[in-house]
């Protein structure tokens, strides 16, 4: 069996407030009067500040226009970020949709264990996001026709894309950075499986 190479990691800084560039500045005081904190991730995307705008506009606009309550759009983003092996956002999102969106416990857990969700409505709408995530945008009519069987419809398998640019962002960026978990994360934090490992 061939052994994996060793994943590169940038050398590129987090960068604070008062390191930012005039373009990072403004996002990453924002995400402090906001959160109370700028989480590790906006720092190390603060590098390249087009990287911390795109991916918080599409966020927001994710949250505010997808079609989703807040326990779905958590959902989404903890299977894509599983799908995705990022350690850093499964945590944070498992600690998003505990403490802000009220996804059971038990939702969130057979997410990050790679198990059937309970709640059927949930779990076809997970079944859907992974099937968008390993198709590379290439679903099947059954996978479709069974996200429309839970309730859902054709533009929020767009709002699913945009969750998907979304999240290719941040789990990308937090590969290359290794970006260490902040503490309010440490709680719900979460390590990839051997089999997904790089």
């Amino acid at each position: 069996m061939q052994k994996q190479q060793e994943p590169y990691r940038v050398t590129l800084p987090l960068i604070d407030v008062a390191a930012a560039s005039a373009g990072a500045r403004e996002p990453l005081e924002q995400a402090r009067q906001q959160m109370g904190m700028i989480p590790n991730l906006y720092a190390a995307m603060a590098n390249l500040p087009a990287a911390l705008e795109t991916y918080r506009l599409g966020y927001e606009r994710f949250r505010m226009e997808s079609g989703f309550s807040p326990a779905e759009q958590d959902v989404i983003f903890l299977v894509i970020s599983r799908e995705n092996g990022c350690e850093y956002c499964v945590s944070a999102h498992s600690f998003v949709a505990d403490v802000v969106s009220g996804v059971p416990a038990a939702v969130i857990n057979a997410i990050r264990d790679g198990g059937e969700i309970p709640v059927p409505k949930l779990q076809a709408l997970a079944a859907f996001t992974q099937a968008l995530v390993r198709k590379r945008g290439w679903p099947s009519v059954a996978d479709a026709q069974a996200f429309f069987d839970a309730g859902y419809s054709e533009k929020q398998i767009l709002a699913i894309v945009l969750a998907l640019a979304v999240k290719t962002i941040s789990n990308y960026t937090n590969h290359l950075f290794a970006t260490p978990l902040d503490a309010p994360f440490q709680g719900r934090a979460w390590k990839r499986p051997q089999s997904a490992q790089p």
